[in-house]
C-alpha cells in the first residue's frame, strides 16, 4: 500500500482557488487511480473525483462540476486537485487515495490525515 500525503488546504475566501496535491512516498503510482474525497464537519465523507491510472477523469461530483479540476504527474509521482470558485460548502478535510472506491480504503484503513479547505471570509 502506497503511503500518500496531502498538502496545500487553508482558509481561501469564497470564490478563491486552492490547488490540492497528494504525494506518494515511497512507490510510484503509475499503476494506481488517484481518489479525492472529502469530510466536512458533521458529515459523511463523500467522493469527489477520481483519475485513472491512465489519466482519464472517471468521476466528479455533481457538487464540484465545472469547478474542480482533478490531474497527475506521474514524473512527479503527485496528483492534484485544482478547485476554483469555491464555495462555503467545499469546507471539509480533503484526502487521496490509491483508489476511487471509498469503500475499499475504509476496509484498508488508508486514510490519511488530509489536508484541511476552509472557505469563509
Amino acid at each position: 500500500q502506497v503511503s500518500l500525503v496531502e498538502s496545500g488546504g487553508g482558509l481561501v475566501q469564497p470564490g478563491g482557488s486552492l490547488r490540492l496535491s497528494c504525494t506518494a512516498s515511497g512507490l510510484t503510482l503509475r499503476f494506481d487511480a488517484i481518489g479525492w474525497f472529502r469530510q466536512a464537519p458533521g458529515k459523511e465523507r463523500e467522493g469527489v473525483s477520481c483519475i485513472s491510472s491512465s489519466g482519464e477523469t472517471t468521476y466528479v461530483a455533481d457538487s464540484v462540476k465545472g469547478r474542480f479540476t482533478i490531474s497527475r504527474d506521474k514524473a512527479k509521482n503527485t496528483g492534484y486537485l485544482q478547485m476554483n470558485k469555491l464555495k462555503p460548502e467545499d469546507t471539509a478535510v480533503y484526502y487521496c487515495a490509491t483508489t476511487c472506491d471509498m469503500e475499499r480504503v475504509n476496509a484498508l484503513n488508508a486514510w490519511g490525515q488530509g489536508t484541511l479547505v476552509t472557505v469563509s471570509s
